[in-house]
Formats: structure tokens, C-alpha cells, sequence
């Protein structure tokens, strides 16, 4: 594996960064960050789709409200004939998509309860933890395997990925030992465009985990179905992990990809200072050292490091997204919509649209562009790959938004996280929890 990871010192010895935000963890200070012993060559080129144009609306969409009175649903996943869902407090539904794509006011008993909670060994639900992310083989199913994180306490608080065989009705392991606790817990999973299952976990209240490659601690994981590194993956030395794709992170909730296969994830900042960013390789995004510009009072600027790798979009100290669960969304059904991301804001109580222009434009001549009424995020310190422009749909009209997943049918699905204990106002509402469906107008 070669000798003990490289570090490079950041930070003067002795110097304190000072943590904001809710439970940041226990202060311990991070003065240098992380690097990667070797990468491997980072392929990103400009994007070969079309990149949006126009403006996004919500009159561009026709909102349905499929299932109600579920309790904190956290993920979604299609796979062939079915949906799989999971609930916080709870276990794992089994609905068919072709009712999810055509109904309306289903109840959750219209779902096959899968896998109770009780069924996941040591399961526990502390804080935000629970029953989260899920993901489904990508061979189904024709391997009819279901994979989920969860939260347990097997004696400390943690963090497990196991395999559910649908056929044989038998659980493994795949990962255990992920940092948890109760807020910070990650939990996002899914698999890729090369079949290997990505693994998004949180710092679990202690950042300085963050910067250690073996923690599996506020990092995105790259593995095999069998819980093995995946190929290929950053070398991290012999005290690393090599699961780690990327580090630095402080709870990233969401992952997609480009129609070229770019992994991109969304994470809570600390005190507003959400992110948004497109992945490379053994990059190092910085928590708990560095979280913004030159112009923010609390952490170090991304320019001012070179072991950073900055984000697309950071949110500033000043406003917060909570950002949870993302979508690429690359069909043309809803054609205003198409080659965006969205990013679903919990405590914002909205939905963005952001969409991912490279510095040439990448739109034809004559083509519209964007216009003003989205947020650029354009400084110079943020991902020079490219500009990002966000724009604010459905703000206050659902409340917490968890998660956001493309249908087989074009349209696109929402998960509401009301009942969570953090929803103010209208919220929780009489058919809360809910997923809504979003189709072309």
C-alpha cells in the first residue's frame, strides 16, 4: 500500500477554527487536511448533453399526491415492475410502480411492508437516525437483492449497510462499522453507472473524523455489491479505508449522477454553507477547516488551500438549503426541466432546480439562455468546471423535502419529511407524510 497517507499542514499549530451551526460535534479541530497516496486519472471532460436552457417552473409540472399518512419516509428507488421505500421510524416498502405512476391518495398498506424494522439486526432509531437509504441491484431482478443503511447500537451508535435477498428472504452485511450518531449520519446510497454501490455517511458529530481515511466517517464510499473497494479507487495508504472515493464531508444526503456518469452530491453545511459538488476523485472537500470564501467569518476560504476541492455551489453563511436528496433529471417528458439537478431542501421547505453550465455556454447559437431570476453561483473560488444557476420551485408549499427520484414514466417523485419533529407552520399536515408525483402539465 506504500507508506503512511501524505498530509500537508494548513493551518498554523496551536490556531483554533471555531465551529458553527446545530451539533457540529465535539470540537476538536482539524488543522491539516488529507491526501490521497495516488489517484486515479480524473476523466471529467465538458459535458457531451445539452446543458438547460430557459427558466424552470412549477407550471411546468402537474402535482399529484400519490401515498399519504406515511411516517418520515427517507428513500425511493424504482426497479423494473416495483418502488421500494423506506421509512425512518420503520422498515421497507414494496409498491407497484405502475400504481405509484397512475394513482392517487394510495395509503401505505397499499405497499407490502418488505421488512419490518425489527427485521434489521441491532436496528435503532436515534435523532435522525433510522432506516434510510436503499438501492437495488442493478441486475434486477434478476438478482433480487435490496441494499440498506440503517442506524444500530450494538453497544455504540453506528451505521450498517446490509443485503436483503428478496428471493431467499435472508440478510448480510455488506458494511458495518460506519461512524453514526444522532444527528450526522449520511445514509444515501445507490448505485452507479459501472455497477459499484456508493455510500454516503456523515461525520457523525465529530469532524475531525472527517479527515481520517479510515473512519468511514463524513466520506463517500465506492464499493462492490459484495462490500469490497471497487477498482480503481484513490490509494489512501495503509491506515485508509480504500472504500473512500472522496473525504472531507460533513453530511452529505444526496447523490446523482450526469448522463456521463459524474458523481454529484449535496451536504448539510453548518450554519447555512450547504454544498453542492461535482466529484473527483480523492478530492478533499475540506470540513471541518474549510467551508466558503475569503469573505466568511468562521472557516477558511477554498482559494486559500490547495488540497481543497471546492464545491459547484455553496450556499454562504447567510442562507441555507438543508440540502437532503438530489435527482439528475435527463428525460425530456418534462422538456423546461430536462438536464437539471434538484436538490430538496428540508429546512428551506423547497425544491431547486440548478442547472450546470460549462464556461463555453454549451448551448447552440440562438439558443435561449438563462435568464436573471435564478442565483449564480459563479465566484472565483468555487468548481471553475463549471457556473451554477438555481432557481426556488414549490417554496412553503409542501414543507421538508427528503428526497427527489425520476419515474420509469418521466415523471418525478417527491418525499415529504414532515413528521420528523422539525416541521413548523402548516406542518405536519393531515396527509402527511406523502410522496407527490410530479408530471409533465
Amino acid at each position: 500500500m506504500g507508506s503512511p497517507t501524505r498530509r500537508r499542514i494548513l493551518a498554523a499549530a496551536g490556531s483554533s477554527i471555531a465551529l458553527a451551526g446545530c451539533l457540529t460535534g465535539s470540537g476538536a479541530d482539524v488543522q491539516e487536511l488529507t491526501t490521497p497516496e495516488a489517484i486515479p486519472d480524473d476523466d471529467w471532460t465538458e459535458p457531451e448533453w445539452r446543458p438547460a436552457d430557459g427558466t424552470p417552473s412549477e407550471d411546468d409540472v402537474t402535482a399529484t399526491t400519490v401515498v399519504a399518512g406515511l411516517e418520515i419516509p427517507w428513500d425511493l428507488v424504482f426497479a423494473a415492475d416495483d418502488a421500494f421505500l423506506t421509512e425512518r421510524t420503520g422498515g421497507v416498502r414494496r409498491f407497484d410502480a405502475t400504481a405509484l405512476a397512475t394513482d392517487a391518495d394510495l395509503s401505505p398498506d397499499d405497499g407490502e411492508l418488505l421488512i419490518e424494522a425489527d427485521a434489521l439486526p441491532d436496528r435503532a432509531a436515534p435523532g435522525e437516525g433510522g432506516t434510510l437509504g436503499v438501492a437495488i441491484h442493478p441486475e434486477y431482478p434478476d438478482r433480487a437483492e435490496l441494499f440498506v443503511y440503517y442506524t444500530v447500537d450494538d453497544g455504540a451508535v453506528g451505521n450498517r449497510v446490509v443485503n436483503y435477498d428478496l428471493e431467499s428472504e435472508t440478510l448480510e452485511t455488506v458494511l458495518d462499522g460506519i461512524s453514526g450518531a444522532t444527528t450526522h449520519n449520511g445514509g444515501r446510497i445507490t448505485f452507479g453507472p459501472e455497477g459499484y454501490l456508493w455510500v454516503l455517511t456523515g461525520d457523525a458529530e465529530e469532524p475531525a473524523l472527517t479527515q481520517d481515511p479510515g473512519a468511514r466517517a463524513g466520506a463517500v464510499l465506492r464499493l462492490t455489491p459484495d462490500g469490497e473497494p471497487a477498482p480503481e479507487n484513490p490509494d489512501w495508504g495503509t491506515d485508509g479505508d480504500q472504500r473512500t472515493y472522496t473525504l472531507g464531508h460533513r453530511n452529505p444526503q444526496g447523490i446523482a449522477f450526469t448522463p456521463q456518469g459524474t458523481p454529484v452530491v449535496a451536504e448539510h453545511g453548518p450554519a447555512a454553507r450547504d454544498e453542492v459538488s461535482i466529484l473527483r476523485p480523492g478530492g478533499n472537500y475540506g470540513w471541518d477547516l474549510v467551508r466558503g470564501g475569503p469573505d466568511d467569518p468562521e472557516y477558511g476560504s477554498y482559494d486559500e488551500y490547495d488540497d481543497a476541492t471546492p464545491p459547484v455551489v455553496n450556499t454562504g453563511p447567510e442562507m441555507t438549503w438543508a440540502p437532503s436528496g438530489i435527482a439528475f433529471y435527463d428525460d425530456d417528458s418534462i422538456t423546461p426541466w430536462e438536464n437539471r439537478m434538484f436538490v430538496c431542501g428540508l429546512a428551506s421547505n423547497a425544491l431547486y432546480a440548478v442547472s450546470l453550465r460549462p464556461e463555453n455556454g454549451g448551448l447552440e447559437d440562438g439558443a435561449e439562455s438563462e435568464d436573471e431570476t435564478g442565483v449564480r453561483h459563479d465566484t472565483t473560488w468555487l468548481d471553475d468546471r463549471f457556473t451554477a444557476t438555481a432557481h426556488t420551485l414549490f417554496e412553503g408549499e409542501y414543507g421538508r423535502l427528503r428526497h427527489i427520484e425520476p419515474g420509469p414514466d418521466g415523471s418525478l417523485y417527491l418525499l415529504t419529511s414532515n413528521r420528523d419533529g422539525r416541521a413548523s407552520g402548516a406542518f405536519p399536515a393531515a396527509d402527511d407524510d406523502r410522496i407527490v408525483r410530479l408530471d409533465p402539465a
